[in-house]
């Protein structure tokens, strides 16, 4: 299942701020990626239709099953990526900007490849 980086990016926010605040509104996830709060609206109805989160009454979202597989997947290669570019040398801060821009476009296989040899170098 491939979806647009931004939508990948979306979830992926929700999934944080979820853990971070232990519940979240739209206005939590414009703060997080600096949009505009229409624009946010504008993805959450989008998310909506297409069954990755569901939208209570009062405005709290939560993902959907088919949501919340999307937003592990990111975030764990976000976390991997960035510990690997971390194993090489790579600062911190400079590490995680990197992964961001890495985990959406990286196959599967090699992420994959990454996830090993992270493992064997961690002892894990």
């Amino acid at each position: 299942m491939k979806i647009q980086e931004s939508a990948e990016n979306y979830l992926e926010s929700i999934l944080i701020i979820k853990g971070k605040k232990g519940s979240v509104r739209s206005i939590d996830i414009a703060n997080e990626l600096n949009f505009t709060k229409p624009s946010v609206s504008v993805a959450m109805k989008h998310f909506r239709e297409e069954g990755y989160i569901t939208m209570s009454a009062d405005g709290l979202i939560e993902l959907t099953d088919k949501g919340l597989e999307i937003a592990e997947r990111i975030y764990e290669r976000h976390q991997v990526i960035a510990r690997a570019l971390m194993v090489l040398g790579v600062d911190e801060a400079t590490a995680y900007v990197d992964s961001c821009k890495i985990e959406h476009d990286i196959s599967d296989i090699t992420f994959s490849k990454i996830k090993e040899h992270l493992a064997k170098h961690e002892g894990k």
